[in-house]
């Protein structure tokens, strides 16, 4: 499974680290084990459904529990049915596209 997730915190996060709330969601992530990917309106995760699904909600709520009064969280969820398709990958979906290193 591949999922996109976006957290918007209200507020983003304190006075003294103007992206505290967003930056504890990202601690979930990078704790996960899980592959992701970094972007400029979000992060991609990779991984089996149920372990990509337990994440979502674990990010979701580290915004509340950092501090945010309220936290709206976008996410997209690409998955296939049946087998596991090798081909459903963030590098399978986007590695055609992407500039050389």
């Amino acid at each position: 499974m591949i999922s996109e997730i976006q957290v918007l915190p209200s507020p983003a996060g304190t006075a003294d680290d103007r992206y505290a709330h967003v930056h504890a969601a990202f601690e979930v992530i990078q704790a996960s084990g899980l592959h992701y990917e970094v972007g400029p309106l979000g992060t991609t995760v990779e991984g089996p459904g149920d372990d990509v699904w337990a994440l979502l909600r674990r990010v979701h709520e580290a915004c509340l529990a950092a501090g945010a009064a309220s936290a709206v969280t976008v996410i997209k969820v690409a998955e296939r049915a049946g087998a596991e398709d090798t081909t459903l990958t963030m590098d399978g979906l986007t590695g055609n596209y992407r500039a050389p290193s």
